[in-house]
């Protein structure tokens, strides 16, 4: 089993890396756009709705969403400040809210578990971060911001993993997740640290584009938006009574168990560009 997921990550990383070196913008937006209607379609199970023609509905309304948040935001030409923003902070916003949800589950299902709440959700969680994805894009280097959002998220759920797997005694949410710990956060948070001055001391002209602690601030925020959306999902899931979203990627369950800590991270880290003046 480990062999086979250590296998599809590879597989998944050089395709991601190949996407972001050949395609266009377009193409890519195109692309992320069909992972996250996969997702959606994923999602629309977890929400409760059975029938196919309920789910294909559901992953319409959410393309709709990506298509009004593309020309909304400009993401076509030049994004501009004034209308990203806002979009990357409600986003945030949501986050903060799924975060409280989390941490008082069992009891905070009583306000989402219908079948409407938990679609929003859906929407919630995966439309946001297709938006702020395609704006990273739009920056000068985009693609390489791209890879260092991907880079901190996998940064921190492998030291978490390591470090709750020798020194894990403290569950962080156990009616959510059994198997996450304070320890594994605290050691993912120490691992992305160390990305993030790493990658501080690689910049062009050091100091000169971004200070070391909105470099810290920005990684720091992102890895722990990402465990937010990983904690979001599993809880949807065990609502649910569904341990994975699909089987589309051997090792690793279905689309949406990959995107998840993903999605909490991007609108993170991109409105944390935005507000430290990276350019």
């Amino acid at each position: 089993m480990l062999r086979q997921r250590i296998i599809t990550a590879l597989v998944m990383a050089g395709l991601f890396l190949a996407a972001i070196l050949f395609l266009p913008t377009t193409a890519l937006a195109v692309l992320f756009g069909a992972l996250v209607l996969a997702g959606g379609w994923e999602w629309s199970r977890m929400a409760g709705w059975e029938s196919p023609i309920a789910r294909g509905l559901f992953v319409l309304v959410l393309m709709g969403l990506l298509i009004l948040l593309f020309f909304y935001c400009q993401l076509d030409a030049q994004p501009t400040r004034e209308r990203v923003q806002p979009v990357l902070g409600l986003a945030c916003l949501w986050w903060s809210f799924a975060l409280l949800w989390v941490k008082s589950y069992p009891g905070s299902a009583a306000m989402w578990s219908n079948r409407i709440m938990r679609s929003l959700m859906g929407l919630l969680i995966l439309a946001p971060a297709w938006t702020a994805a395609i704006y990273l894009l739009s920056y000068p280097r985009g693609g390489a911001l791209m890879v260092i959002m991907v880079l901190v998220v996998a940064a921190a759920d492998v030291g978490a993993y390591f470090a709750g797997k020798n020194l894990g005694k403290h569950k962080m949410a156990p009616a959510v997740s059994p198997a996450k710990t304070w320890e594994g956060f605290w050691g993912g948070a120490l691992s992305v640290a160390v990305i993030g001055v790493l990658l501080w001391y690689m910049l062009p002209v050091r100091g000169a584009h971004i200070s070391l602690p909105a470099v810290l601030a920005v990684v720091l925020a992102t890895s722990m938006a990402s465990v937010v959306g990983d904690l979001t999902v599993s809880m949807v899931k065990r609502e649910s009574g569904t341990k994975d979203s699909g089987s589309l990627l051997p090792g690793h369950g279905g689309v949406l168990d990959r995107l998840d800590s993903l999605s909490g991270a991007a609108p993170v880290f991109a409105l944390g560009l935005l507000l430290a003046g990276w350019s």
